[in-house]
């Protein structure tokens, strides 16, 4: 199964938010990490009091005594502490801080929490312990068989293929939408099983169209995240085209590498095609470069949109229906919001899979967040054999299952989004079929090591093409470029 992140408020956008400025590059570290780091590690081995460092997000820090209560309760012993570090919930100057630690070989933190947009980086420099070779074969052996595989696949090098961090929660988008109002318009989503059925983009279009022509007292029919940032490049313009049939790389094996040796794709029909469905979504077809069938359903003001920006309308009434991630869900779910009148539904797409020409693309597609649990591999010996007895109690389903009910992290094994504890939790276990769609649909951003310079020439020409300053084909035709470059010089 194909999956992806989280549900936690500030984590769910995190999940999709890269430095801006390429923070990925500087070095390969002290050489002392990576491959040259693999020594055999025994959880059970810890006799004496050991304090592991984690390095984590304020979130967790805040909640620390609840957290270290449900790993004793997952099987941590007692003589292995944790001090849990709270560091900022903005992930680039998580990954900044990380890389100033392991530049310089420090010892502490033992544990760091990772996104899973920049782990691979990290991996490739030789900055993080390989798991794979260092966990007991069982553990990894879990992971490889019980996890959500596009989750798993961001935390694997993608030359050897070994394991390097433990997913310990993804996180994927869903369109959230005004049950109420498409009712009253005349739509049956229960009937239709909109939940768990994707729909096409036309026949989403068409419907959101009606509903907003219906309605009295909403201007905005369909929002979502077009600024030109990090989300556009990794999430929403990579589920627009995947759903077209369309990729960056060819096929989807091509997603992590190799670079330089993988075709460039962004110049093709698919592509184009789903660049002129939202030019008509923004621009009716008053735009030169409209798609005959589709009409005018989202603001201009998406082209400044990041993830809370957009989701303030719909917050506030005035739009029907809104892509974001599940920390979304988890507010406007709420009873004092819009309780059972919140719907939710799969990202719909416009070819099927069998229709697609790269392996990887059609049907619904959900742009891959979340976060995992990696090892800092200049920590001594002692320090990591503590430190995988704390990862094997992160590994157990309680921990899984705790943690979605008090942070909102959805569990990274598919089999514990079936389970009647996880629909028991408050509001986001009522939608855990639609994210488990969300999750068999997965979609990574193409991480490497040259991605970041990569995603910034993307995000800058879809903005451009989306606002009508270029024309599809000449962005495409400019990005295709620039891709080769980059690519041919890393």
């Amino acid at each position: 199964m194909q999956a992806a992140g989280a549900s936690g408020v500030a984590l769910g956008l995190a999940g999709c938010i890269q430095s801006q400025d390429g923070g990925n590059g500087g070095g390969g570290g002290n050489g002392s990490g990576g491959n040259g780091s693999a020594e055999q590690l025994d959880p059970s081995s810890v006799s004496n009091d050991v304090t592991v460092q984690w390095a984590a997000d304020s979130r967790v820090a805040d909640n620390s005594d609840q957290v270290v209560q449900i790993l004793r309760d997952a099987g941590l012993p007692e003589n292995i502490s944790i001090d849990i570090l709270g560091g900022s919930q903005v992930t680039d100057d998580r990954q900044n801080q990380y890389q100033t630690w392991l530049n310089s070989g420090q010892e502490e933190p033992t544990l760091l929490m990772t996104d899973s947009g920049w782990t691979i980086p990290f991996i490739v420099r030789e900055q993080l312990q390989n798991l794979g070779q260092s966990l007991p074969s069982e553990m990894v052996s879990q992971v490889e068989d019980n996890y959500f595989g596009a989750s798993v696949d961001t935390a694997k090098d993608p030359d050897s293929g070994d394991l390097y961090a433990i997913p310990l929660f993804p996180d994927f988008p869903t369109i959230q939408y005004r049950k109420d109002l498409v009712t009253q318009a005349g739509y049956d989503p229960e009937g239709q099983n909109w939940a768990t059925e994707s729909m096409t983009w036309q026949e989403f279009n068409n419907m959101i169209a009606d509903v907003v022509s219906q309605s009295d007292d909403v201007e905005m029919g369909f929002n979502f995240q077009a600024a030109a940032y990090e989300g556009l490049s990794c999430c929403d313009f990579n589920e627009f085209i995947t759903g077209w049939g369309g990729a960056y790389f060819g096929d989807h094996d091509n997603l992590f590498g190799p670079v330089g040796d993988r075709p460039i794709t962004v110049n093709e029909e698919p592509i184009l095609q789903s660049i002129r469905m939202i030019r008509t979504f923004i621009h009716g077809q008053d735009d030169e470069h409209s798609l005959e069938g589709y009409q005018k359903i989202s603001p201009e003001a998406v082209l400044q949109w990041q993830e809370d920006p957009s989701k303030a309308p719909f917050d506030n009434g005035n739009a029907v229906a809104l892509r974001n991630w599940p920390y979304s869900i988890v507010e406007n779910g709420a009873e004092e919001n819009y309780g059972e009148n919140l719907g939710v539904m799969p990202i719909p797409y416009a070819v099927t899979p069998d229709e697609a020409q790269y392996e990887g693309t059609g049907g619904p597609s959900a742009a891959l967040g979340g976060w995992h649990i990696s090892m800092n591999p200049n920590s001594s010996s002692e320090q990591k054999n503590a430190a995988a007895a704390v990862i094997q109690a992160m590994m157990t389903d309680e921990f899984n299952l705790r943690m979605f009910e008090i942070l909102g992290w959805i569990p990274p094994k598919p089999e514990l989004l079936n389970s009647d504890r996880a629909a028991e939790v408050p509001v986001i276990g009522r939608y855990l079929e639609q994210l488990r769609v969300a999750g068999e649909n997965a979609v990574p951003r193409p991480v490497t090591a040259v991605w970041p310079r990569e995603s910034q020439q993307i995000y800058q020409e879809v903005n451009s093409t989306y606002a009508q300053q270029k024309s599809p084909e000449d962005a495409m035709s400019s990005l295709e470029s620039s891709l080769e470059q980059i690519e041919q010089n890393a």
